[in-house]
């Protein structure tokens, strides 16, 4: 099991589009959960922040072995998020891995999980 934490920076000019984005995975979600089954992934959330003038978002999942990529999808959903993706993500800035310094999951969810 992979438990991550990433943050991406929004391009400047691009948080209403963000706001788009993030309503059309809620406005999905049946289709959002059903492309999660292919990544093998258990939990996937998203946040935003404001921080210095930049708006970032971040990624925190819980995520099984042997998934597939989300690139390598051709679900129709996944090709209209990494539409949104490359319209708002910044490519200048490398994306930044959060540490896991403690998980707690009980380990009757664990076992659920795999």
């Amino acid at each position: 099991m992979n438990i991550e934490l990433m943050r991406y920076r929004v391009k400047p000019g691009k948080i209403e589009r963000v706001d788009q984005w993030l309503q059309f995975l809620n406005s999905n979600m049946p289709a959002v959960l059903e492309t999660l089954e292919g990544e093998r992934m258990y939990v996937e959330t998203i946040f935003s922040e404001t921080l210095d003038g930049a708006e970032y978002l971040y990624w925190y999942s819980i995520q099984g072995h042997g998934g597939i990529e989300v690139r390598d999808s051709a679900h129709w959903l996944d090709e209209k998020h990494l539409e949104y993706w490359d319209e708002c993500i910044d490519p200048e800035f490398a994306p930044q891995t959060l540490v896991t310094r403690v998980s707690m999951i009980p380990q009757r969810i664990r076992e659920q999980m795999q």
